[in-house]
């Protein structure tokens, strides 16, 4: 019995110690995959296209995989300097996904820094040298579509760099500011535009930019710009005073309204609507378009003497509430609130995919023609309603040339 017990305790020993040699040996392989300086091999695309995805050069705001040895334990990754975003709980020993910052002032990268992808981790770093090039130019928004000429307008966007030639409703602009991170250029409204405007081009080494609206159009698609287009709005408040309301291109209309109570929806009455007849929203040849190739547009001046932190403007057609677009600029995403006041005049564009039921905040319609009608043509209406709980104290906006436009 004693010898069973001694070779028992003997088998014990020897499995104990074999297990140790095993976990020794497995730390020794970890230890080395992940103390090691960091190589990087290759740079692919992080979704693989046909052939070898392998990249030769990168733009910015991609997601690509880093390819390579040692990559766990990342702490930095700088494309050019600038840090991408990456979960290194997703890292392999051999790979790495990570996103390249949308954003990278290229003017002002060091020339060390210029081409490089910089991996630093807890055990070493690695610079790689590999083409980060500033993608075609893009333009997402401008300030004030139809700003008075000589008036400060903002074009918004992404990589304005290295400008090679600029238009502005048709025409050349020569003088100008492009920001450092490549996200805006500031000009001046040039005279002699046409009444039917033109479009915004942007041209750089990288490739062009081009709105497939006009800017400065006071003709096509438009219901009402109180001057020469006026499509017989009623309950208007009309003004032309550049002192109330400067940078005003004509004649516009003043939404107002005090203390307003909470849940009033009654746009008939003070000042509070704009009613406009029946015009071509889309043309007859474009009613099958997606419902966001379209928007409303118009132009609105908040004075900072009366912030706006209450209430919604209601965008309906033909005295409809089935789908509403809806605007509200003083209320985020998140419900927080921040009382919002213009610097002049501004652009707002409401898509017509936002037309939602539910007055404005349900599902949108099927189609155009559910929206609008088959002919394209219908009455427009942009009203000012306490959608709220609480009460308004005082409300005021100015508000012209409301139009419908081609964005896509």
């Amino acid at each position: 019995m004693k010898k069973l017990l001694k070779h028992i305790k003997s088998c014990l020993l020897l499995m104990l110690l074999a297990a140790g040699m095993l976990i020794q040996q497995s730390c020794k392989k970890e230890s080395s995959m992940s103390t090691g300086t960091p190589v990087i091999t290759n740079i692919r695309n992080y979704v693989a296209h046909p052939g070898d995805s392998v990249l030769k050069q990168v733009g910015t705001g991609l997601w690509v995989v880093i390819s390579g040895r040692n990559l766990k334990g990342a702490l930095q990754i700088n494309f050019d300097g600038v840090a991408g975003s990456f979960n290194d709980a997703w890292f392999s020993d051999t790979s790495a996904v990570v996103l390249i910052p949308s954003v990278i002032a290229f003017p002002s990268v060091p020339a060390k820094q210029l081409n490089t992808v910089q991996y630093i981790t807890t055990h070493g770093q690695t610079t790689f040298s590999f083409p980060i090039v500033a993608p075609a130019p893009q333009i997402t928004s401008i300030s004030d579509e139809d700003a008075f000429p000589g008036d400060s307008v903002k074009i918004s966007g992404f990589n304005f760099f290295f400008i090679k030639s600029l238009s502005f409703g048709g025409k050349v602009i020569t003088g100008y500011n492009a920001s450092n991170d490549g996200t805006t250029i500031t000009l001046a409204v040039p005279p002699g535009i046409s009444q039917t405007g033109g479009p915004v081009s942007v041209t750089t080494n990288s490739g062009s930019a081009i709105t497939i609206y006009n800017v400065e159009d006071f003709v096509d698609g438009v219901f009402q710009n109180w001057d020469s287009i006026n499509t017989y709005p009623w309950g208007s408040n009309t003004d032309n005073s550049s002192t109330d309301y400067p940078g005003n291109t004509g004649s516009y209309n003043v939404l107002t309204a005090t203390n307003l109570s909470a849940g009033d929806f009654a746009w008939y009455n003070g000042g509070r609507g704009v009613n406009m007849g029946g015009s071509q929203w889309v043309p007859v040849a474009n009613i099958d378009s997606s419902l966001s190739s379209y928007a409303v547009k118009f132009e609105i001046s908040v004075p900072k003497s009366t912030p706006w932190s209450g209430g919604s403007i209601y965008v309906a057609v033909n005295y409809s509430f089935n789908y509403i677009g809806l605007y509200r600029p003083w209320i985020n995403a998140a419900g927080k609130i921040t009382p919002f006041t213009t610097n002049g005049w501004v652009t707002v564009t409401i898509p017509l995919s936002n037309f939602l039921s539910n007055n404005g905040t349900g599902t949108p319609a099927a189609s155009i023609t559910d929206l609008i009608g088959s002919s394209g043509n219908n009455g427009m209406n942009v009203w000012y309603i306490n959608d709220g709980t609480s009460t308004v104290a005082a409300f005021t906006m100015a508000i012209d040339n409301i139009r419908v436009v081609k964005i896509k």
